[in-house]
């Protein structure tokens, strides 16, 4: 039988929580996938800000941030693995840093703190979003929750990352699609 899995391949998209997300971690989340394969999923909450600035982040690794446009950005819940871990989703930069991970046609995710030196040190990329932890889905999993009508998908818009209010991202993720959220149901079905 033929692994249907293999066929869609969710990179660069957001996948936006149905309303009614039994996962409370996810309700109402919009999640920007950085990589889908066969071996599964990952991905980063783009609309749940914590309580931690990138000032203070900063300063928990021993670096001082002097770009005002950062300093007082807030830090974002980007899932519920490796929450202790930062995660820097930015624009294209062509594999400047230690470890990165080029998303095919969308943006890059950077893990080493070298992307903190440069950003520190006023340069590095101009539009960040760093998140504490990331979203991961086994093999088939993620594929499983789009089949019981738990996420929408639609293609990523990187303004929405980087020039949209955190509170606003939900909402204009879902009119990517032309949807008002109000008319979505908490109701999943099936033709």
């Amino acid at each position: 039988m033929a692994d249907a899995s293999a066929s869609i391949n969710l990179t660069n998209q957001f996948l936006i929580a149905m309303p009614g997300m039994a996962d409370d971690t996810f309700a109402g989340a919009v999640v920007y996938l950085c990589e889908h394969t066969e071996k599964g999923a990952l991905g980063l909450v783009i609309n749940k800000p914590i309580d931690i600035k990138l000032r203070n982040l900063f300063e928990k690794v021993d670096l001082t941030l002097d770009r005002e446009d950062l300093a007082e950005q807030p830090v974002y819940f980007g899932g519920p693995v490796q929450t202790e871990r930062g995660f820097v989703l930015h624009e294209p930069v062509g594999g400047h840093y230690n470890s990165s991970l080029a998303i095919p046609g969308g943006l890059e995710m950077t893990t080493s703190k070298d992307v903190l030196e440069a950003l520190a040190n006023g340069a590095g990329p101009k539009k960040v979003l760093v998140t504490l932890g990331y979203s991961g889905w086994a093999p088939g999993q993620l594929e499983d929750e789009l089949s019981r009508n738990g996420w929408l998908t639609v293609q990523a818009e990187p303004s929405i990352i980087f020039d949209t209010p955190a509170h606003e991202r939900y909402d204009r993720a879902l009119a990517l699609l032309g949807i008002d959220p109000r008319m979505l149901s908490q109701e999943a079905g099936h033709a």
